[in-house]
């Protein structure tokens, strides 16, 4: 749900005379508010020239006004509570309501105005990361411009050069303001509607945060030990999936702002990458992939033809990225029956909790009470059960009928009979094992002996290349 507000009523209030000269404008442009954390429809443009929109993973795009051929963006720094999953909320700062913020969407040569207003409680700025524009528009506090100040409303113009996927950021306080989640992303469609032309073209970015159980905000200071990892500041179960028709070229394109590389991984389909934040990558270039390493600062776009129907995993394959936080201090327990101990300290410590005797899965199994504002390290019901999967997961939903245009979720697969592994009940037979010495493949060598050794002296480097 979107509702509209303006902040102010003159542009006098925020920014100075000459500024306001300078853009030729009354008024600042309205900044819509997001209030929810669900997937919106794609923005189709109702002015300026046609492009293909983007549908953001639980996000939107930020709508514009047109000012003489220019288009005006109105962003909002603040304070903002997103939920990351139901049953979790975070205290965070973003953009208009949200963290991220929302997807702004041009053409590539537009003309863009962005009106960025402070409403936090130090100063500011907006990096347009891997955008070309005039170095005073670059966004680095003290280097290319003085920092918003809070109250303070500041304007970046430029012509969006170049067509591709980018992604904004501040460059003041960095570290604290990106670790309380301030990012978007920045998509510059092609002049040429047909080119890179797809059905479906997802984005989202990736962030990470570390709040301790039973907290609401990040602890800004962490450098490495993140115990929440996120599409979009969600974490699964609460990431909606990525709906498509059978048929479909699919795009999905993601930006790394946490601080780890991540290896994005989809089932059941091979991709290419077909762009990054410098731009497209070349035809010659691609070759197919079923999962790609983004680094820290870096975009990946990929692309697939969604051939095969079902509900196929979509999730980094660092095994801890795919759970949320629990502490990452919870003793191994793996063995031992702790049910009656756990059980009775937990009357006396209401959060204490450790991982089962059979692995993490068993958690779940005792019906342990979590802390206030906290998720379990795994989650999410699917229809065979438990799915035993959080942070930096979702899935991508293949379905015949899935109409073009339609991103709503068809449900779970229903499967063919005949195509679910199944239960075996005959009879099992012993395994068979090797009775070579020391278990091993290949019989050890038990001969006793002298054993010549050559040594050469290295003469050069001529070797190595």
């Amino acid at each position: 749900m979107v509702s509209r507000r303006d902040f102010f009523t003159g542009a006098a209030a925020l920014v100075g005379a000459g500024m306001v000269s300078r853009v030729g404008a009354a008024s600042l442009p309205e900044a819509p508010i997001m209030e929810g954390a669900a997937t919106q429809a794609p923005l189709i443009p109702p002015n300026g020239r046609p492009y293909n929109p983007v549908v953001t993973l639980n996000g939107w795009s930020l709508p514009w006004r047109m000012n003489n051929g220019v288009k005006e963006f109105h962003l909002i720094a603040e304070p903002v509570v997103r939920e990351l999953a139901p049953g979790m909320k975070a205290n965070l700062w973003g953009y208009n309501g949200q963290s991220p913020g929302p997807t702004i969407e041009v053409v590539e040569g537009d003309r863009v105005r962005i009106f960025v207003t402070n409403k936090l409680p130090e100063h500011t700025s907006i990096h347009w990361h891997g955008q070309r524009l005039p170095n005073g528009m670059d966004g680095v506090t003290g280097l290319t411009q003085p920092g918003i100040k809070p109250g303070k409303t500041f304007v970046y113009e430029f012509v969006a050069k170049r067509p591709g996927t980018f992604m904004y950021h501040p460059h003041a306080d960095e570290m604290i303001q990106m670790a309380m989640g301030m990012m978007g992303f920045w998509v510059t469609h092609p002049k040429n509607r047909d080119f890179m032309k797809v059905d479906r073209d997802f984005v989202f970015l990736l962030s990470n945060y570390d709040i301790e159980p039973g907290s609401f905000t990040p602890k800004v200071n962490t450098m490495l030990d993140f115990n929440l990892f996120t599409f979009n500041s969600r974490v699964f179960p609460g990431i909606d999936s990525m709906n498509v028709r059978q048929g479909d070229k699919v795009r999905i394109r993601f930006g790394n702002l946490t601080m780890t590389n991540h290896p994005i991984h989809l089932h059941g389909h091979e991709f290419f990458v077909t762009g990054t934040d410098g731009g497209w990558t070349r035809p010659e270039s691609r070759w197919p992939e079923v999962t790609t390493d983004v680094a820290v600062g870096q975009m990946r776009a990929i692309e697939f033809e969604a051939t095969d129907l079902g509900d196929w995993a979509f999730h980094c394959h660092k095994s801890h990225h795919t759970m949320n936080a629990m502490g990452h201090d919870v003793p191994t327990m793996i063995g031992a029956d702790h049910r009656g101990v756990a059980q009775k300290i937990n009357k006396l410590v209401p959060d204490y909790m450790v991982m089962g005797e059979r692995g993490m899965a068993d958690m779940g199994e005792m019906e342990m009470p979590l802390p206030d504002n906290t998720l379990p390290m795994m989650g999410g019901q699917g229809p065979f059960g438990g799915i035993e999967m959080g942070g930096m997961f979702t899935v991508v939903k293949v379905r015949k009928e899935q109409k073009p245009g339609d991103y709503k979720d068809p449900g779970w697969y229903k499967h063919p009979a005949g195509t679910v592994a199944y239960e075996w009940t005959g009879e099992t037979p012993a395994p068979t094992r090797s009775g070579s010495a020391g278990g091993q493949s290949m019989p050890s060598a038990n001969k006793a002996g002298n054993v010549e050794l050559t040594v050469r002296k290295p003469t050069g480097h001529g070797g190595h290349h």
